[in-house]
């Protein structure tokens, strides 16, 4: 399950320890240590400082399996990849593997998590950590990327995908976010885009829902 946060910090840059720059809300997939000793993947948005010194924070959304494990355990890892099928596949399906870091990550740190808030949403609990490496972060692969605008679409998809079933969102807001991101994919995508969305559809079955809703319209 993913937990991401719309607000962010301004600053931009490298927060001490961590491998890659971070700027307002980054967005990464976060291996946590379960009781079944599997590693569960995740969707975790980390909100960049806003002053230099400040830490490096993240909020969790429920009761999920990232905030159990950071609970249990005290921490995870923290992965940057470009690989839509990756965000897609941690932030709606139970993920769990043998080892912490992905194939596709380009970049990981182990880090420290501390919880410093807690609060609700129109029902919905909230929980805000304090991340800090704890060790040297790595770097896997260095050089230019090219993004098309299918991959930004995915990712913004998840979010919405995530909060359907969440009472602070009205639905059918987040039915019309996903058929626009369906068309962009569509049009500006690549093949890992393209079956990426096609496997955050299967998941969330959000085009039936829609018709759903359609029809119920209808019949007024």
């Amino acid at each position: 399950m993913s937990d991401h946060d719309d607000t962010a910090g301004e600053a931009d840059g490298t927060a001490a320890g961590w491998p890659v720059e971070l700027r307002g809300v980054t967005e990464t997939v976060v291996a946590t240590l379960g009781p079944n000793e599997k590693w569960n993947m995740a969707v975790l948005g980390l909100h960049a400082p806003e002053e230099p010194g400040e830490p490096v924070t993240a909020t969790t959304w429920g009761n999920t399996r990232t905030k159990r494990n950071f609970h249990r355990q005290g921490g995870g890892v923290v992965q940057f990849t470009a690989d839509p099928r990756e965000f897609v596949d941690a932030a709606l399906t139970i993920r769990e593997e043998a080892e912490p870091v992905l194939p596709n990550a380009e970049a990981w740190v182990e880090v420290s998590a501390v919880a410093v808030e807690t609060g609700d949403d129109e029902g919905t609990e909230w929980e805000r950590w304090e991340l800090s490496p704890t060790d040297a972060g790595t770097v896997e692969r260095e050089g230019p990327r090219t993004i098309n605008r299918g991959f930004y679409a995915v990712v913004d998809a998840t979010v919405a995908a995530s909060r359907l079933d969440v009472a602070a969102f009205d639905t059918d807001t987040l039915l019309n976010r996903l058929a626009y991101f369906e068309t962009v994919v569509e049009k500006t995508g690549g093949p890992r885009e393209r079956v990426a969305f096609e496997t955050l559809s299967a998941e969330t079955e959000w085009q039936e829902l829609a018709a759903e809703r359609d029809d119920g319209n209808e019949s007024f």
